[in-house]
């Protein structure tokens, strides 16, 4: 805020000043507190930078001004809050010129803007502080409405690319959750995927969301502290790789990290993502499918802010497999049919499948995916096996697997418990982090993967009876004003079947699929939807943009507005703060 001129403005008469105690003036559009305190003159920005009361109805005692309205308290001389939920306050230099009080309105800062939201960012992370963390979201990204890759600080009116506040939450949500990546570090990679689907006016909302889910999931949590690399910068991947995975298997996090942590030093990204996705596999289905999520999404994290990151990001995701809990070792995978035998078995077998597969390519058949939808699990293993043999990739298997998964969502029954709804959602994010690993490396963990996610599917049959029907979509529908009739039936509770259709109808009626995403987003950004539903809309938004046919397209955007409208409306609680925060930054007065 500092400008080349920084000349005094005549602001009060000093006696009437000392005499009244205080005054209130607007220099320069800007609203000024003047006090007469312990025989000095001070001025301040007359707006309390908690949330835009007149501090000139507070009260100074003992050096201390202190705010009416949230009982806010600042240094009177340097503008120094003791609480760190308000901000320090703009103080401006003084002088008595031959009776009368001159004030700089331009004094220097104490800190670039953009230093100052970074440090205000970090601080909001530390104490959990909602109205901290919207408020400097808003300053980094002001006025963000353009492309979010172009310009620096200082060239344009904004400030900071949107990857810097990935970095911050990055690094804040690594160093200070012992227990490693969680399930806040997830929605803010989701969030950065999903930035350029969102409306410009919902993308700072979009990060907010992802770093208030970083600071709910740091708060009270000890930091954590790193185990070493090996000292051999000589050790070879395949030995890593060995390593990792017997440490996993004995739950052993320490010695698995110095393994992660050594690879992550001395290997290039593939190699890396190739022996997560190995231990990954090692075990079925592990954590009802969350601990392949959470690596796909540490993986994208990374795409966003850089691979120099990996030192810090990667091995916190040791007790994901360390802790995990192993489906084969759960009763519904075991009775009445053992799934797991089917499933090591297929392990076993998988390398001489992949040595005598056919290298024409694979073209997946037209009743391939009904096969993976069947009741029948020998016949789904028998269809991935023979996918296999005919050339099929892991990246094509794990497609065909998570449209299949989608299919369960969109075809949820409502009949059903609610939580049930948790089900579905978990093979389709874990059969969607497969697929995000199968593109990132061909490895013989992601066929395994693939068949987890198909016995995932299979489990999940019974809560498809009896099917809800997939709309088929109508092309004489009004893509106009669908957007806003399903954001009303986000509105209302139990909209789901209804909201599944106003999607068919929109893309059968040649709706713009970005507008749609936007209208999904807007609908997600404003609720305080909980992390299966951040982690779904993503998810959807993703295999949407992969899908090459429109009809399997639209599954993807129904599954996510059926999830939606099941767990919507909510109190919108965290939109609340966040709109006072795009209020006060655009100088409006929240007291009045």
């Amino acid at each position: 805020m500092a400008t080349e001129s920084a000349e005094y403005v005549r602001v009060a008469d000093h006696d009437d000043l000392v005499e009244e105690g205080r005054a209130v003036t607007t220099v320069e559009g800007q609203p000024m507190a003047l006090f007469h305190h312990e025989g000095e003159i001070r001025a301040v920005n007359n707006r309390c930078p908690h949330m835009g009361f007149p501090l000139a109805k507070g009260t100074v005692e003992d050096g201390i001004l202190t705010c009416h309205w949230h009982h806010a308290r600042f240094e009177l001389s340097c503008g120094d809050t003791f609480d760190p939920w308000a901000d320090d306050v703009q103080t401006y230099p003084v002088e008595v010129r031959d009776g009368d009080v001159y004030v700089d309105p331009y004094p220097e800062p104490d800190e670039p803007p953009v230093e100052h939201w970074q440090n205000r960012l970090e601080a909001g992370l530390r104490d959990d502080l909602r109205l901290v963390i919207a408020k400097s979201v808003i300053g980094l990204l002001a006025d963000d409405t353009d492309e979010h890759s172009s310009s620096s600080p200082g060239t344009s009116s904004r400030h900071v690319p949107y990857t810097d506040l990935v970095r911050i939450g990055l690094e804040f949500g690594t160093e200070y959750r012992a227990d490693g990546w969680g399930p806040g570090l997830v929605i803010l990679g989701a969030m950065a995927n999903v930035y350029d689907d969102v409306r410009p006016e919902d993308r700072r909302r979009a990060l907010y969301r992802g770093l208030l889910e970083v600071a709910d999931d740091t708060s009270g949590e000890p930091p954590r502290f790193e185990q070493p690399t090996f000292s051999n910068p000589d050790l070879s991947k395949d030995r890593l790789k060995q390593w990792f995975r017997k440490t996993v298997e004995v739950r052993d996090d320490d010695g698995a990290e110095r393994c992660l942590r050594t690879a992550v030093a001395t290997l290039d990204p593939p190699e890396i993502a190739e022996i997560l996705y190995a231990a990954g596999t090692d075990h079925v289905y592990l954590d009802s499918g969350h601990t392949l999520d959470f690596v796909n999404k540490a993986l994208e994290t990374l795409d966003h802010v850089g691979w120099e990151h990996a030192e810090q990001a990667v091995p916190t995701l040791v007790p994901r497999f360390t802790q995990a809990r192993r489906s084969e070792e759960q009763s519904e995978w075991r009775q009445p049919i053992d799934l797991g035998e089917l499933v090591f078995e297929f392990h076993g077998d998988l390398p001489d499948l992949l040595d005598a597969r056919d290298a024409g390519g694979w073209e997946p058949q037209a009743g391939f995916v009904d096969r993976l939808l069947s009741d029948d699990p020998h016949d789904i293993v028998d269809a991935v096996r023979g996918a296999i043999r005919n050339g099929a990739t892991a990246e094509q298997l794990a497609s065909r697997v998570t449209f299949a998964a989608a299919t369960r969502v969109v075809q949820f029954a409502t009949t059903n418990e609610f939580n049930d709804w948790n089900t579905v959602h978990h093979t389709f994010s874990y059969c969607n982090g497969v697929h995000g690993g199968a593109r990132r490396v061909d490895a013989p963990a992601l066929y395994r993967g693939a068949l987890h996610g198909a016995m995932s599917v299979y489990l999940d049959r019974f809560l498809n009876t009896p099917p809800a029907p997939i709309p088929d979509g109508d092309p004489d529908a009004d893509p106009e004003t669908i957007p806003e009739k399903l954001l009303e039936t986000f509105d209302k509770e139990g909209e789901v079947d209804t909201a599944g259709r106003l999607v068919a109808d929109y893309l059968a009626a040649d709706g713009d699929p970005a507008a749609l995403k936007a209208t999904l987003g807007r609908g997600l950004l404003r609720e305080d939807a909980g992390f299966h539903t951040l982690q779904h809309v993503e998810a959807g938004f993703e295999q949407f943009d992969l899908a090459d046919d429109p009809d399997e397209a639209s599954v993807y955007l129904m599954a996510p507005a059926r999830y939606m409208a099941a767990h919507f409306p909510t109190r919108r609680s965290a939109e609340q703060t966040f709109t006072i925060a795009e209020r006060l930054h655009q100088g409006e007065r929240i007291h009045k």
